[in-house]
């Protein structure tokens, strides 16, 4: 693939660009754990433009949402349930289009964007209620964002190695992929085209001063793979009500189910509004 792209780069940067949108635009398949046992909960569907995103919910009381990654699944926040139900907390999870069990999305099996994540979690919390708190993972947090400068509320949010400046990650996609500026322009162009707005409408920290946010909780780990530590330390200077928590040794993953990570979590989110609340 790095060859072709190399070639691609040189004689046919309009047929590179293509590809590497596609490529850009299509999920991973899921590499993280899937855990033994899930409580049954209660299952629900809710409609996208005609295509079905599952879900299940568990408990009784305020609502908290929580929103996977690109290329995860609901299941992988499964250590969260059991202490959010402890604090009092009803439970909302789903699979966002394309991704889980939920139907392919607009752009066909595999294959989704940002909007169209955020549309999913605007279907689900329109069918469950107000959003006490959400608890997003890696590119779950922009589309949470994305979602919110549309119109979506919560009282708390809670970001784990999140995603929120895509623009570098395309040097980093080319480097990977082998092709460079070339093949790259002509990518960003094409994906902008696709979803229908320019890169910096996902650009989080420049759109914070447009929005009215919640106390918002980061975790980040500087050694992640996946997401970038920078991306958190754009955020937490621009958010006015924000913690920075940087933890070690738990990349991306792991992240999800460290216990010391879910406890500062479920403390964040069920802390009442005067409490939990320190600046970054």
């Amino acid at each position: 693939m790095r060859i072709a792209f190399g070639t691609l780069e040189r004689l046919a940067p309009g047929i590179g660009g293509a590809w590497a949108e596609r490529l850009w635009l299509t999920v991973p398949p899921y590499r993280g754990r899937r855990p033994e046992v899930i409580p049954p909960g209660e299952p629900f569907t809710v409609s996208v433009d005609g295509r079905r995103v599952t879900g299940r919910t568990w408990g009784s009381g305020p609502v908290v949402y929580l929103v996977h990654g690109w290329g995860g699944v609901s299941v992988q926040l499964r250590a969260f349930l059991e202490p959010l139900l402890a604090a009092g907390h009803r439970v909302v999870t789903f699979d966002a289009l394309s991704h889980g069990e939920s139907d392919p999305g607009r752009l066909g099996p595999g294959r989704t964007t940002i909007p169209e994540m955020a549309e999913a979690l605007r279907a689900v919390v329109d069918a469950h209620g107000p959003a006490h708190a959400i608890i997003a993972h890696s590119l779950g947090c922009n589309a949470t964002f994305f979602a919110m400068r549309r119109g979506l509320r919560a009282e708390r949010l809670v970001f784990l190695a999140p995603m929120t400046q895509p623009m570098p990650y395309t040097v980093l996609f080319g480097a990977a992929l082998g092709f460079d500026r070339r093949i790259r322009t002509r990518m960003v162009d094409r994906v902008a085209r696709r979803s229908g707005l320019p890169w910096s409408a996902f650009d989080v920290p420049s759109q914070v001063p447009d929005v009215v946010v919640p106390p918002l909780l980061t975790v980040h780990d500087p050694n992640d793979r996946e997401t970038r530590y920078a991306d958190s330390l754009a955020l937490a200077k621009v958010w006015p009500d924000a913690e920075l928590v940087t933890v070690s040794g738990l990349g991306h993953w792991r992240l999800l189910r460290d216990p010391a990570t879910v406890a500062r979590a479920v403390d964040f989110v069920h802390a009442t509004p005067a409490a939990g609340q320190a600046a970054s």
